[in-house]
């Protein structure tokens, strides 16, 4: 099993959880991230780093966004890793 992200991420792409992430698992797509589930450890450190929410653990993503749980794994063999904070695509909530 693994972490997920999932559609409020979508548009804003923060990268908080990227830097709280013990194993590197992290991959950076044009609009958002995605969590290489071969590399996830299942430690939650980058759940309560999202300030969107964007972050379940696969058995609990939302019915409504299963379909990223395929994406995630299959976005994470095609792009490069993201281990440093970068500037979100939009400016934080308040």
């Amino acid at each position: 099993m693994a972490y997920v992200v999932t559609k409020p991420c979508d548009g804003c792409k923060y990268t908080d959880c990227v830097v709280a992430c013990p194993c590197d698992c992290f991959r950076e797509g044009e609009t958002m991230l995605y969590i290489d589930p071969r590399d996830c450890i299942d430690c939650d450190a980058c759940v309560h780093e999202c300030p969107v929410e964007a972050i379940f653990p696969e058995w609990d993503v939302p019915a409504e966004w299963t379909d990223y749980i395929a994406l995630n794994a299959e976005m994470a063999m095609k792009l490069p890793a993201i281990t440093e904070k970068k500037t979100p695509l939009v400016e934080p909530r308040e």
